[in-house]
Formats: structure tokens, sequence, C-alpha cells
């Protein structure tokens, strides 16, 4: 397999779920702001919609998104901790928390690469704080879902710690911030920022301490 990843973005999740299960797998490290690989040549030749995460699978295919792809790959992994039976109560939590990450808080942070004015960027603050409180008030730890460590934290955490590089403190969020210092220090989660860069991912450096 191969997964193709930008800095810190939101493929950054998928990258430590493939470390979390230990499968082996190629990191091309793509700039999909300017949709350029490595070698210069435009990464739309590869993922036509120019966009991260993308995964070669080793037939050729691929497949894309977040939440499609940890489930894959956790499936594919038998790691079920990660993502738990299909049908089971305990998989529909994780996926909930999935799709809360994917729809209210990953898409709220998106104006802020606009060109706003003050006026609109404190709505749009207004509104991503609306969200951590919600998370804040469900979140009953240490992740998400209880006790284990599971792909929907692996997605939270990359995107709550958005938060620092946008300047948007969580003092009022003691939950989320214990959540995101637990998962920040964990192996899978350091070798992965080690190994594409922080981007947006503004946390203290993860590399392994000698």
């Amino acid at each position: 397999m191969k997964l193709y990843t930008h800095p810190g973005a939101s493929s950054l999740s998928v990258h430590i779920v493939l470390r979390e299960i230990g499968a082996p797998f190629e990191l091309e490290v793509v700039n999909v702001t300017q949709k350029r690989r490595p070698d210069g040549t435009d990464y739309r030749a590869v993922a036509p919609r120019g966009m991260v995460p993308l995964l070669e699978l080793d037939d050729g295919s691929h497949l894309t998104e977040n939440l499609v792809l940890a489930q894959y790959l956790c499936d594919r992994a038998g790691r079920q901790d990660l993502m738990p039976a299909a049908g089971s109560i305990a998989r529909y939590r994780v996926m909930e928390w999935q799709s809360f990450t994917a729809a209210e808080l990953h898409k709220s942070f998106v104006p802020l690469n606009w060109e706003i004015d003050d006026a609109m960027r404190a709505l749009v603050l207004a509104h991503i704080n609306r969200r951590l409180t919600v998370a804040e008030q469900d979140l009953t730890g240490p992740f998400l879902t209880g006790e284990t460590f599971t792909a929907a934290d692996a997605y939270f955490f990359v995107i709550a710690s958005w938060t620092r590089f946008y300047g948007i403190s969580l003092e009022p969020y003691p939950r989320i911030s214990a959540l995101l210092a637990i998962v920040g220090n964990r192996a899978a989660v350091r070798a992965a920022l080690h190994a594409e860069g922080h981007g947006m991912v503004d946390v203290p450096d993860p590399s392994p301490q000698p």
C-alpha cells in the first residue's frame, strides 16, 4: 500500500492508523495546496480530485476519504480495538465521533483559510468554539468512546490540534486538552508526525527522545 498525505492535514489521521496497526506501507508527502508531488509532477495525475488522503492499494486501485480509509484499514487488519466489529454499538459510537469530527468540526475550520474580515472571522471562531463545547461536554475520557484509543481519536486529534495553529485557546476545554496530550504522546502519532512534518498540527516536538 501507498499513502499520499500532506503535512498535518486531515490525512495525518490515516497515517496514524497505519502506524497503529503496523501494516507495511509506502508514504509520499505531497504539497496538496500546489498539487505537486516531491518530484515536481502534478499530483492530480495520480489523484484527479487533488486531495488527500489517497491510499493506493496493492492492486493499483485507489481509496479516498478519512472515514472510509480508517474502516478499511482497521477491518483489514482485524483491529477491533481501533474499529469495533461491524454491527456493534461500539462501532457506531466510533463512527458517530468520526462523523461529528468530519461534518461539524473539520469543516468549521475551512473559512479560516479564506480572505475574510474581522467580523466574519469572529463568527467562524464562535462556531468552532460551539462545536468544541459540544465535544467537551460529551467527552467522558480519556478517549472519545471511553478507555480505548480508536480511529476516531486519531482523526479528532488532528483536527482539534489545529486550534493551536489558529490561536484558539483550549483553556475552556480541559478534557479535550487532556485527550490531545495523551494521543500526542503515542508512539504511532510521534512517528507519523516525524515522518511527514507537523503542518497545522501545532504540538510540542513529538520526536522520540534518546
